[in-house]
């Protein structure tokens, strides 16, 4: 197959070619025709009074809104109010998790346990949560409580600032950034950036990583925390990924959105012999569960399920015709998906109140009672397999087998097994240039730019100059497709050092740790790396940088502004909203590291995201003098001695 000017992926590029024989309209269609507005790229409009909507000049930034307000404050108030929906969207996440958490510890909901007690007490005790001599149900409502609390408390500290370095700390809390509450610095900011509040863009961007820091260090970690605790803590697993996972006699339903709850609810219900039974009344040998986006990517890095592709395949896993049912819940899901379906037989089965799309069919899932919610969506894809038309099914043949499930406590394991579990052997192969640094490649699809390839091309560069790279959501997806996450791959992209470390180890050059609120676990990571010890005292230290060179949502600028806050160099591509020499501009690629520590980056070309990226790493090293390469010394009994 000739390369496809749209995509990378074969098989996307497959379905792309049989939507347009069948005339079906795609968001790849629709992006170019739909071109992007110049004005509100890069920020230069301001919608947020009716006085306006102002907008100034794109090339310079020159003008004033009518109520005064120059290029700077309109780009700080657009950007804050894309990190406050980001953070909302996940910490909404959390709080239904947290819920149901609670739920699921005081039993009173069927379906959801305490599956992982060595993650909570793991949890309990980080958080001063007594264990001794007390029941799992205990233990697990405090820390449930707990971890509520962070959500509508009005004061304080969110739990989890105390499990950054000592020195991160300091940082934010002489700048004045540790949130409070998450829903109270989310309500503030949105207060902030109405006309006639805060008008000092470098005000406006401190409160915008005080609600950011909400998100990676309060509702994404207290998601993963609490989707280990009910539904296992992720291990190393094979599985298999891309759309060829679909089976032309099963009755094939997706999973697409990002609450696990939904997922797992479906996941057990499938397996379930009446509803097997049931698929075979059908026609079917059985149903086949498929993962999309990041629902499927909790499902695939705790239980192995295989998993579709990522959110610009969405649409294409609908025109293979082999769906009976695409189950989505919230969050990067299509409206456009409702109009492919209906060229197929395809349920396109929408399940939560806060996302109901018009032309799909409703089926409120109840978190409460998932057993009989999951069992009426499975049973509706069992009847729609009988509705398949034949003539228009076409399953694509490729898969990719990967290695996934590389949280912290999986990384730990694989470098030090179960009594000497640490962080100590990535440390001394950073300190001594096997590793060059850590790069976390995440984010988005974006159809402003041909789907998977800067993905690819970036993390091959980043491979070959030995920085271990960890993934996680779309972006992961798209490199476990290119079989970038199996042990091989080292042989394959990864520096003679990397290689070296990965063949000792066993582990892939590029680590996948799940779905897109999984990123906390990259902080952890970090926190762990310095907790270690040698490669500095702040996060800010690390020979480590950050990259979303596809991203789309405002959800992936909450995450680079918490990264940025929290001392991470973090470079996106596609667009960025700003006009370049502005203050603004200038605050949050340079001088925002003076207060932070972080700042940002960007380019959209995959070569100029590595250089970047490279360059800060080794000017990192060179800051913990690790730069030149030591000659290894076989230390004797006397040195030992002397050794502290």
């Amino acid at each position: 197959m000739s390369e496809h000017p749209k995509t990378v992926s074969p098989t996307t590029a497959e379905l792309l070619n049989k939507a347009a024989n069948e005339k079906i309209e795609t968001a790849f269609d629709r992006a170019e025709k739909v071109k992007a507005c110049p004005i509100g790229a890069v920020s230069a409009c301001c919608k947020h009074c009716f006085m306006g909507p102002c907008r100034l000049n794109p090339k310079d930034g020159s003008g004033l809104g009518v109520c005064g307000a120059d290029i700077n404050t309109i780009q700080a108030r657009n950007f804050a109010r894309m990190v406050a929906s980001g953070t909302a969207s996940h910490c909404d996440h959390a709080l239904t998790t947290t819920y149901v958490f609670l739920a699921a510890a005081k039993g009173e909901v069927q379906g959801y346990q305490i599956k992982d007690e060595k993650k909570l007490w793991a949890v309990a005790k980080r958080n001063g949560i007594p264990t001794e001599g007390r029941s799992v149900k205990d233990v697990a409502v405090d820390v449930g409580e707990l971890y509520l609390k962070n959500f509508t408390q009005q004061e304080g500290e969110i739990s989890h600032i105390k499990w950054a370095p000592k020195k991160r700390q300091e940082i934010w809390r002489k700048m004045g950034v540790v949130p409070r509450g998450i829903q109270r610095e989310v309500m503030e900011l949105m207060h902030r950036t109405h006309m006639g509040v805060d008008q000092d863009y470098k005000n406006i961007i401190l409160a915008a990583t005080r609600t950011a820091l909400c998100d990676g260090w309060g509702g994404s970690m207290i998601a993963s925390d609490l989707q280990d605790i009910m539904f296992g803590t992720q291990m190393p697993v094979r599985s298999e990924i891309d759309l060829g996972v679909l089976k032309e006699d099963m009755v094939n339903v997706i999973i697409h959105g990002h609450e696990p709850v939904l997922a797992e609810a479906i996941l057990a219900v499938a397996q379930d012999p009446s509803l097997v039974d049931y698929a075979k009344s059908k026609g079917a040998k059985g149903i086949n569960v498929v993962g999309m986006c990041c629902s499927g990517a909790e499902l695939l890095v705790r239980h192995g399920v295989k998993y579709g592709g990522n959110f610009m395949q969405t649409e294409a896993a609908v025109i293979t015709g082999a769906v009976e049912a695409m189950v989505v819940d919230v969050q990067c899901i299509m409206q456009g998906l409702a109009e492919v379906a209906k060229c197929y037989h395809t349920s396109f089965i929408t399940t939560n109140p806060r996302c109901k799309i018009t032309d799909s069919t409703y089926i409120e899932f109840d978190d409460h009672h998932p057993i009989e919610g999951a069992k009426a969506i499975l049973k509706l894809a069992c009847d729609n397999f009988t509705k398949r038309i034949k003539d228009k099914v076409h399953i694509p043949k490729k898969t990719q087998e990967l290695v996934v499930g590389f949280g912290n406590e999986s990384i730990e394991y694989m470098l030090g097994g179960s009594f000497r579990s640490s962080f100590r052997p990535l440390n001394d192969n950073i300190i001594n240039g096997r590793i060059r640094g850590i790069a976390g490649v995440v984010g988005c699809n974006n159809p402003r730019v041909k789907h998977d390839a800067v993905h690819l091309a970036l993390v091959e560069e980043l491979l070959a100059n030995d920085i271990l790279v960890v993934q996680t959501g779309c972006s992961a997806t798209a490199c476990g497709k290119a079989g970038f996450m199996t042990p091989e791959a080292a042989y394959k992209y990864a520096g003679a050092g990397l290689r070296e470390v990965c063949e000792a180890v066993g582990i892939p050059p590029v680590l996948h740790a799940g779905s897109c609120v999984d990123n906390s676990r990259i902080l952890i990571a970090a926190c762990n790396i310095i907790a270690e010890g040698g490669l500095g005292e702040d996060i800010a230290d690390i020979p480590a940088a950050g990259a979303a060179p596809e991203y789309m949502s405002e959800k992936a600028v909450a995450i680079g502004q918490y990264f940025v806050g929290s001392g991470v160099f973090t470079v996106f591509g596609v667009t960025f909203p700003t006009i370049e020499g502005t203050k603004f501009h200038q605050y949050l690629f340079d001088e925002i590291a003076n207060d932070l520590g972080g700042k940002w980056g960007f380019a959209t070309e995959a070569s100029k995201i590595a250089a970047m990226m490279i360059d800060h790493i080794n000017q990192k090293r060179v800051a913990l003098n690790i730069h030149q390469k030591k000659e290894r010394k076989l230390f004797d009994m006397a040195d030992r001695r002397e050794l502290k």
